[in-house]
């Protein structure tokens, strides 16, 4: 029977390493969630490298998966693991019990990895359309502290949190876009079914139209001949800057002019703070390193520019530099803030400085939101109305000139 050997944490939370005999890798996994060990390393004493060409996940089809699957399996994990049961344990019976075809196909791929002698941090790593890195990173300091659960209920906070935000925005943008809609199908009403008409009538009783008449006539006789051309010209050039945008350059130009924007600036700013303190506040307190935490943190950044510039404060981190003097360097950090991470770098208290930063930055990203908004929805109702009050005045207008020249 073949000898295994393995590095396993004990209940106290110690290291225990030692040998055991069992059939398969699978069943010397077994063998140590019996005993109450939770596997760190397993290697064949006979032949060390750990196999992954042998494991069944390797071979397994999970172009199906994506990040959408992340929340709901930390969440899963963490319940079994919160009971008492070691993390081989609850992705096995996850892969069991799971009803969801790829919440199921997930937990499957992730045990057929773990039995195959990987660690849970190594077996994430091995899916990265479904786990970043930063939630490797914090996974692999969980498996060396021995607090896997206590890291699983940050992490599940965290996304919860970025969750909630999603769906705040898209919320709040359901009825802006509806208005946008509105005004555009009754814009169309106007100009191609109702000024037709209103045209052949004011025609037929002739007279001189009134200037305003004559805009709107033209305005909508314009649209129907030549909108046809227009308008697949105006979505070609969108998809033809979306593409461009799509780009290693495009991208670094459309960045460095967004964060120039004075309306798009702030915007940016905050968003990018916010994910900056929630992110980096994660990874401290489940003992990341300052350094390893901002790097993580820096690839998170989606826009180009702000991100070249926290890799420099990062660079100057490690040149000895503060945190809070490396990222005031950038131009792009408050004062107010460096200040706070100044108190918190001096007090030993960095990590619930920058939680309570991103909550401040939460509560105003939401009420900046809800503001811009309200802005894109009244601006939009105002041009509505503005448009069907022209085409009224241009209506009333055209009758009372064509009713007027019938008197003697």
């Amino acid at each position: 029977m073949p000898t295994f050997r393995y590095t396993a944490r004990d209940q106290t939370g110690q290291l225990v390493e030692s040998t055991l005999e069992a059939s398969s890798r699978r069943d010397a996994l077994r063998l140590l969630a019996t005993r109450q060990l939770q596997p760190v390393k397993l290697t064949d004493a006979a032949s060390p490298r750990t196999s992954r060409s042998e494991t069944p996940g390797g071979t397994a089809d999970l172009s199906g998966l994506s990040r959408r699957e992340h929340l709901p399996f930390l969440e899963a994990l963490h319940e079994l693991t919160l009971g008492g049961l070691s993390a081989g344990e609850a992705v096995r019976l996850l892969s069991l019990r799971l009803k969801e075809k790829n919440l199921r196909l997930l937990s499957g791929a992730v045990w057929d990895r773990l039995s195959g002698g990987l660690t849970l941090s190594q077996s994430l790593e091995q899916i990265p359309q479904t786990f970043d890195r930063q939630t490797v990173s914090l996974i692999r300091a969980a498996e060396a502290t021995g607090n896997l659960t206590e890291v699983l209920q940050r992490l599940i906070e965290h996304f919860t949190q970025q969750k909630e935000m999603r769906q705040r925005l898209t919320t709040a943008l359901v009825y802006p876009v509806f208005v946008c809609f509105l005004a555009f199908g009754v814009i169309l009403f106007f100009v191609f079914f109702l000024l037709p008409r209103l045209q052949g009538l004011l025609a037929s009783l002739g007279g001189k139209l009134p200037v305003s008449t004559q805009i709107v006539v033209g305005g909508a006789q314009f649209m129907v001949h030549y909108g046809v051309i227009i308008v697949p010209l105006f979505v070609a050039a969108l998809v033809a800057l979306w593409r461009w945008r799509q780009s290693e350059k495009g991208r670094t130009i459309t960045d460095a002019w967004m964060v120039k924007v004075v309306l798009l600036r702030s915007f940016v700013l905050e968003t990018t703070l916010l994910n900056f303190t929630q992110i980096l506040a994660v990874l401290l307190e489940n003992g990341i390193p300052t350094v390893e935490a901002l790097r993580l943190t820096e690839r998170t950044v989606v826009n180009r520019t702000l991100q070249a510039e926290l890799h420099h404060a990062t660079d100057r981190v490690l040149e000895g530099a503060s945190l809070s003097a490396a990222l005031g360097q950038t131009g792009f950090f408050p004062d107010l803030l460096l200040d706070r991470l100044a108190v918190g770098e001096s007090t030993g208290k960095l990590a619930p400085c920058l939680r309570d930063i991103s909550r401040n930055y939460a509560t105003r990203h939401t009420r900046r939101l809800q503001a811009l908004t309200s802005i894109i929805s009244t601006a939009v109702l105002l041009f509505a109305f503005s448009f069907v009050g022209l085409i009224a005045y241009a209506i009333v207008s055209a009758v009372l000139e064509v009713s007027a020249s019938f008197k003697f």
